[in-house]
């Protein structure tokens, strides 16, 4: 008997169609965080695993204590297991914390898998927290904890008893130096929802936003401040970014958005002679790759040449921003520095607001929810942004070069009024 008649035959599955599933609503668990609970899609789901992470220092310890706390307020059965602090330093963080009952939370330092899954199935909590993930080892494998086997059998062992007692855990997670989750990225994959807290540790402003949910939307995004009681949610963080904005050359306010949520925040551009060839790009809450093509654009199509100056942008707050409607505020805060000239908006003493993609033809176009945009920017006084025309016949810039003749000719026609 050859090998091919040898291996084992399956058994043949029948297929069911989509619409013969029956489907089960599972109630979320509200946490009571608005911020957090909007960036999950509503609360957690039991049985399954987040995985958060964040730079050394950012809150990530501090977000998942009080996320436990209100939870354990409200009657909900949780568990915070240790891995790299003793229990009596959990509790000095529990014990500046306001809000829900944070002293109330079972706390284990425990180090090993086998005894953190005992746990699991002798507590049975509803929501538990593992801080973190690349601190548990299993003794039965090799290597150090933090190793790819190590962090995959851990992931592996939680998920388990997790979706077996219908357990809702919170994988505390490192990050590397380049800011992307360490481990093997197999534990992306093994995890429901992925959340991504950033923020700059002498900053105070942070935001948390989803790579992955299974159960929810992507695009949300939730803002914090850091305050010594904890973090402090920042329901209109528009407000607190655009007070600060200035008119000074090279600042210019973006209306972005984020999810569903519009967002008002100031990007600021310096652009100076350099000693280095190459000049230096430095660049803060944008992708760095996007800055380089809206600087070959802004030189071959709109005549504001860079290429021997050093740029340095900044989105201000330290807050991250990831959409293409960003290009038209970094072309109009680095057309702005390179020349000296400051914008100003539609409305005297008021900052520009724009918003738009730029493709790599030089031209301008349209970026989604522009009415939620531009109702955002009337709401902080700053009038109508600049921004691409939304269709044939619609009123707007079609091109950079027409978006810079805008926003500097709304400069010449503000100045006046200003003086007078």
């Amino acid at each position: 008997m050859g090998g091919g008649e040898r291996a084992r035959t399956g058994r043949a599955v029948v297929p069911v169609s989509l619409r013969e599933i029956e489907t089960e609503r599972v109630a979320r668990l509200p946490i009571g965080i608005g911020e957090l609970d909007r960036v999950l899609g509503g609360g957690l789901v039991p049985g399954s695993l987040v995985l958060l992470g964040g730079s050394p220092g950012i809150g990530k310890s501090t977000l998942t204590t009080m996320a436990l706390g209100r939870l354990a307020a409200a009657g909900i059965r949780t568990l915070y297991v240790s891995a790299e602090e003793s229990a009596a330093q959990v509790r000095l963080r529990a014990e500046r914390l306001t809000g829900g009952d944070p002293l109330s939370i079972p706390v284990v330092a425990e180090t090993g898998l086998a005894e953190v899954v005992a746990t699991l199935e002798v507590q049975r909590p509803d929501v538990c927290v593992i801080d973190s993930v690349q601190t548990i080892s299993a003794e039965e494998l090799g290597g150090a904890p933090g190793t790819v086997g190590q962090v995959r059998e851990v992931a592996a062992a939680v998920r388990r008893v997790a979706k077996a007692r219908s357990i809702a855990v919170v994988l505390v997670g490192h990050v590397t130096k380049e800011g992307s989750l360490a481990g093997p990225r197999v534990l992306e994959h093994i995890v429901d929802c992925v959340l991504q807290f950033e923020g700059e540790r002498e900053r105070t402003y942070r935001t948390l936003r989803a790579l992955k949910n299974r159960f929810g939307s992507t695009d949300e995004l939730g803002v914090f401040e850091m305050a010594a009681s904890g973090l402090v949610e920042v329901p209109d963080a528009s407000a607190r970014f655009v007070e600060g904005a200035t008119l000074s050359p090279g600042s210019v306010v973006l209306a972005a958005v984020e999810g569903t949520r519009p967002l008002l925040v100031e990007v600021q551009a310096l652009v100076s002679p350099s000693e280095l060839v190459p000049p230096r790009r430095v660049v803060n809450g944008l992708d760095r790759n996007r800055l380089a093509l809206v600087l070959a654009v802004l030189a071959r199509h709109a005549r504001v040449p860079v290429g021997g100056a050093d740029v340095f942008v900044n989105v201000v707050g330290g807050v991250r921003v990831d959409e293409p409607g960003a290009d038209l505020a970094v072309a109009l805060a680095v057309a702005s520095a390179a020349r000296g000239v400051p914008l100003s908006g539609e409305r005297p003493g008021r900052p520009a607001v724009c918003f738009g993609e730029i493709g790599l033809t030089g031209e301008l176009r349209p970026v989604g929810h522009a009415e939620r945009r531009t109702a955002e920017a009337a709401r902080f006084g700053l009038g109508r942004p600049i921004a691409p025309a939304a269709g044939a016949g619609e009123p707007g810039p079609k091109t950079l070069a027409e978006a810079l003749s805008a926003a500097f000719a709304e400069r010449a026609r503000s100045a006046p009024a200003r003086a007078a």
